[in-house]
């Protein structure tokens, strides 16, 4: 716990470093947040989609983090209407579901597997044939064999999410720094303290350090190997819309498998609608090219033909962080007071609640609540940064 003023100094201003400063700010902790004015390029909250869908995403030997999830997605409407009447800023948050849908007989077969574990997790879930389908979302094509309707999974616009979390935690008294965090410094012999060391040679003194920046961490030095390295996975996606006055090409999130890729639509109330995105595994690479968007663009017209006719407004490229085991970084590491809240790779958005809970206990009781133990930052052993740990 916190011995001094210097309280906690948290690296990172996207999504997870916002909601970690706005709960520890409102548990009485002096917070300041450190983010360089100009976000880096492929910065993953201002990206993604706003998916909250643990039922549609749920993979075998994903058995955990979905039930992380899914304790996520339940505390979104209690977490929203907190978050809004604090900001003043509403976040978008639809619930009007998710439907999942399948292109060909493979895919169908996929989504009755998907099926057959969200029965045994106990996961809301309705097999759908293709005409039952269209009935819901008229715009898919006549293919489209069958899906399944997931009322619970929802969405959130994370752009305003930001705005709001940033908003709700300058009202609670959170302090920003605008510089990019280099390193952190460790107590020590002679007095030395917790600190981070920002690029124009300033040093914040911290009784505890949150390093929250995505897959830019590993690139902060720290006195020992506790953050692995934390892969970039890009994702090209695109903001399209109809002509002005019109709703959405679609009512509600719709994900679906084209010959097995992945392809998703997600409406705004605005009109807008977000369709995405490409899986990349091409270390920092921020480029958008033809290829990454033509890929989106053929399997999203073949679900929803209509498509093709929507204005292009917006390209973007993210970088979601993956862990090395695909799941969140949570809590304290070997580094006395030095945690991570990082990792989170597909699910940052969806995780956003839980990981302000779990990190708020964290900095003010010094452990992790018990279902976020599993996720704790320390299971990787000291060689992890240089590829040569393992998870234990």
């Amino acid at each position: 716990m916190p011995t001094s003023d210097s309280g906690v100094v948290v690296v990172g201003g996207g999504l997870i470093g916002r909601v970690t400063a706005w709960r520890a700010a409102q548990r009485g902790l002096p917070v300041t947040v450190v983010q360089p004015a100009a976000s880096d390029a492929g910065a993953a909250s201002t990206v993604a989609a706003g998916m909250l869908t643990p039922a549609t995403e749920a993979a075998f030997g994903e058995e955990p983090l979905m039930e992380l999830g899914l304790r996520s997605a339940g505390l979104y409407a209690d977490f929203v209407a907190e978050l809004e009447a604090a900001s003043g800023v509403e976040v978008g948050y639809r619930t009007s579901g998710t439907l999942l849908v399948a292109f060909d007989r493979d895919d169908l077969a996929a989504l009755a597997d998907l099926h057959g574990l969200q029965e045994r997790l106990g996961v809301a879930g309705e097999r759908l044939t293709g005409r039952e389908c269209r009935r819901l979302e008229p715009m898919l094509a006549p293919s489209v064999r069958g899906g399944l309707l997931c009322p619970d999974d929802h969405s959130v616009d994370p752009r305003r999410l930001l705005r709001a979390l940033s908003a709700a935690g300058g009202r609670a008294g959170v302090s920003e720094v605008s510089d990019r965090a280099v390193g952190v410094l460790s107590p020590g012999p002679g007095g030395a303290r917790l600190g981070v060391r920002l690029s124009g040679g300033r040093t914040l003194p911290a009784d505890q350090v949150v390093l929250a920046a995505g897959c830019w961490g590993e690139r902060i030095a720290v006195p020992e190997p506790v953050v692995p390295a934390l892969r970039p996975v890009k994702g090209q996606l695109l903001r399209m819309r109809g002509p002005e006055g019109e709703p959405p090409i679609v009512g509600r999130t719709v994900r679906g498998l084209v010959r097995g890729f992945p392809v998703y639509f997600v409406p705004r109330e605005d009109g807008e609608v977000v369709v995405g995105a490409t899986q990349e595994e091409l270390g920092h690479d921020t480029a958008l090219t033809a290829g990454g968007l033509w890929q989106v663009l053929r399997d999203a017209r073949e679900l929803v033909p209509g498509v093709s006719e929507l204005e292009v407004t917006e390209t973007c490229v993210g970088l979601r962080p993956g862990s090395p085991d695909n799941e969140p970084l949570l809590g304290p590491t070997r580094v006395p007071g030095l945690h991570l809240a990082a990792g989170h790779f597909r699910h940052g958005v969806l995780l956003t609640p839980v990981t302000g809970e779990a990190m708020a206990e964290v900095l003010t009781d010094g452990a992790l609540p018990g279902y976020a133990r599993r996720f704790a930052a320390d299971r990787v052993d000291a060689g992890a940064s240089t590829g040569e740990g393992q998870w234990n």
